[in-house]
């Protein structure tokens, strides 16, 4: 079977006195019968292809194995002295929502998505129990869409409360003293004729009390509600109130939020009692976009900021509220080597979350005063996620490595002790044969690039390694070490993991962000190229054996690389993945992008995402490597139609004969959400493609 073609209508664009063409824009209307006529049969001949690929089927009978042993904990919290957490177990596809009331006492499960009927599978998007954890508010989406319904639950009886509230895409949910109301965010649910761009605009957050009908629920922070606030149609506004003030907090997002952290936000702060006048509510601000807060905590009047203002590594300052000018505030963890990335508050310390090296790592403050010390932790690796209450003597963490399997530790802030809790028990899977390093790869300009190195024990250095390079770059988000037993199959087959952590990430702090961003966007194209030819010239692999990968975002290094560099690679693997930069702001999740990748509307942004727009990059004649495209049907993040075109494009102009690929998740979005059998195909059919081509 050969690559449906598709039909060429060439549209014109000019920007700035320059015209560029688009064969392909009728894929836009992705859902018109042409597109998807070319979709299925596109489909259908991936499936073919990758079928017939040798290794296959063992690779996935080995990952199914492999991935069947090690269970997984998705963001812990506390509340009411009970222990909360989303929990995937061997043998299951999807996590489920269970609770503990007491560290050592028995897990209960809350919510299994499993048991709800639906056309595709289900999903826990986010939850968030009451103060007093008797109550919890949880969001459920179909097929990875992340368009999350609100349900409640009461915790003690398992019994379903009757509220439910559609369009609730974050877990942006603050409850309040009662325990029997709540704020929470909401998407509008616009006209079918809005464009898509507009489809997002004018998010608001409500006040919902159980048993309201959520239609008729209270605005409470939103676009020209109060005059003390400015937003416009793009940004999203939230509220959170904090269990342990008499103040809460107003965050406006202009732009997308980095998992885990706030970024180009706006924060007020108003009395809590000024809820229920939301017009009137005497909003202040306390921080701009360009102080660059990307976390916060707060105890009674003190509001603790953690800040790049002044720091490129973040430091941690205090405000005794009233008082909300930053020029007034002090210091309570300076700025250090490691880069603060969050802050918590837990049996009268402040706790900080920070990244040395890659390596994750812990210090205290007393709330009292005194100096930053810091909290032994097990071994060096990734903190995933931890939780704490205020009035608690426990902090909770969860920890793993690219060679330790994850485990859940509770931290004794009385006796400075860290105990395994035995929630998670060790992995079955021995990977005391593969070992993890990081080196430093010289990008065009001399910047030494982190590169993450993860192979078996001996390894020979003969430049015919199969190697595996992952890259994304945006946001400010760092590629963090992460125990997948399921690479054991590959490293079994003397395969080569690497990540390159290209600069527009966040493992050197808002610097190594900055040098990402925007007009800086091409370093993380240029960096990846750099670690690429790393592993050559140092005698890991050689082009014939290498592979790229990148998905999301990760779509410009990985896009570029390729149209760039079609010589450094055999394989090249794109996951939901950004291509078509100049039409990305057209697109329903574009125009909250804008901070990060720049606006073709201006001159300079139009630049800058000329530079990194793969699609547009793409010759016709140039022998590019085989490529592997995916894309979900219900992702809510990148539209399917920068994936298409991409396909289409490729499958046009290259010349190597080699294959270009797209495979679909009909029942998928952008990755969040995704069961595990369908996480295992998708890397069967990933590593089954690198190796057939390697050998080819």
């Amino acid at each position: 079977m050969a690559a449906p073609t598709a039909r060429i209508e060439v549209a014109r664009d000019t920007y700035f006195g320059t015209t560029i063409e688009d064969p392909y824009r009728w894929m836009e209307d992705w859902t018109s019968d042409e597109a998807r006529t070319w979709l299925a049969e596109q489909m259908a001949y991936t499936r073919e292809v990758l079928a017939a690929l040798p290794e296959r089927d063992a690779l996935l009978a080995r990952i199914s194995e492999l991935g069947g042993t090690t269970p997984e904990l998705i963001e812990l919290r506390m509340a009411g002295g009970r222990y909360f957490y989303l929990r995937r177990d061997p043998g299951t596809d999807l996590a489920r929502l269970v609770v503990r009331l007491a560290p050592d006492a028995a897990e209960r499960v809350l919510v299994d998505p499993a048991l709800m009927v639906s056309a595709g599978h289900m999903s826990i998007d986010w939850y968030v129990p009451s103060r007093d954890g008797r109550r919890v508010a949880y969001g459920v989406s179909e097929g990875g869409s992340e368009n999350s319904t609100l349900y409640l639950l009461d915790v003690d009886t398992g019994e379903p409360l009757p509220d439910t509230i559609g369009r609730v895409h974050f877990q942006f949910v603050s409850w309040l003293e009662d325990d029997r109301s709540f704020v929470y965010h909401r998407y509008p649910d616009p006209p079918a004729d809005t464009p898509p761009a507009e489809r997002r605009y004018d998010t608001r957050s409500f006040l919902h009390r159980l048993g309201d009908d959520p239609d008729q629920d209270l605005p409470v922070f939103a676009r020209g509600l109060n005059a003390r606030v400015p937003m416009s149609p793009v940004d999203r506004p939230f509220v959170i109130i904090p269990g342990n003030s008499d103040w809460m907090i107003g965050v406006v997002s202009h732009s997308a939020l980095a998992f885990d952290e706030w970024s180009d936000c706006t924060f007020y702060v108003a009395p809590r009692a000024a809820l229920a006048e939301p017009a009137t509510c005497p909003w202040t601000r306390v921080a701009a976009v360009e102080d660059g807060v990307r976390n916060f905590a707060i105890d009674g009047d003190t509001l603790y900021l953690v800040t790049r203002r002044t720091a490129p590594r973040y430091e941690v300052l205090a405000l005794a509220l009233p008082n909300t000018d930053l020029a007034n505030a002090r210091v309570v963890v300076p700025e250090s080597q490691s880069v603060i990335e969050n802050v918590c508050v837990a049996g009268g310390y402040l706790f900080t979350r920070e990244l040395d090296a890659g390596i994750g790592r812990l210090r205290r403050v007393a709330l009292a005063g005194g100096e930053p010390e810091a909290v032994a932790l097990p071994f060096d690796g990734t903190i995933v996620t931890w939780a704490s209450q205020p009035e608690s003597t426990d902090l909770m963490l969860y920890m793993t490595s690219w060679t330790i399997s994850p485990r859940a530790y509770r931290y004794d802030v009385r006796t400075g002790l860290v105990e395994d809790t035995g929630w998670v028990p060790p992995s079955s899977i021995d990977f005391s044969d593969v070992e993890a390093y990081e080196v430093q790869a010289p990008a065009q300009d001399g910047t030494l690039i982190p590169l993450s190195i993860i192979h078996k024990r001996g390894l020979p250095r003969d430049n015919n390694r199969p190697t595996l390079l992952v890259a994304y770059g945006s946001y400010g988000l760092s590629l963090l070490a992460y125990f997948r037993p399921e690479l054991l199959a590959w490293y079994e087959r003397g395969g080569i993991w690497a990540v390159a952590h290209v600069r527009g990430g966040g493992e050197h702090g808002a610097e190594w962000h900055e040098a990402g961003r925007k007009l800086n966007k091409e370093n993380t194209i240029t960096d990846l190229i750099a670690c690429a030819e790393y592993l050559i010239a140092q005698g890991y692999t050689r082009p014939e054996r290498l592979a790229g990968e990148g998905g999301s975002a990760g779509g410009i290094p990985s896009g570029g690389a390729l149209v760039r560099r079609p010589d450094l690679w055999a394989v090249m693997v794109m996951h939901v993945a950004l291509l078509n930069a100049l039409r990305f702001e057209q697109g329903e999740n574009g125009p909250i992008n804008v901070p990060e990748f720049g606006s073709a509307s201006t001159e300079e942004g139009f630049r800058g995402l000329q530079i990194v727009d793969a699609y547009s990059k793409v010759e016709d004649g140039v022998a590019y490597p085989a490529v592997l495209l995916t894309a979900g049907l219900n992702d809510p993040r990148i539209d399917i139609w920068q994936v298409t075109k991409m396909v289409a494009r490729l499958q046009a102009a290259t010349s190597s004969g080699k294959p270009v690929l797209l495979r679909v998740q009909e029942d998928g979005g952008h990755g969040m959400g995704s069961t595990k059998h369908q996480i295992d195909a998708e890397l069967a059919d990933e590593l089954a493609l690198l190796l057939q081509q390697f050998n080819a």
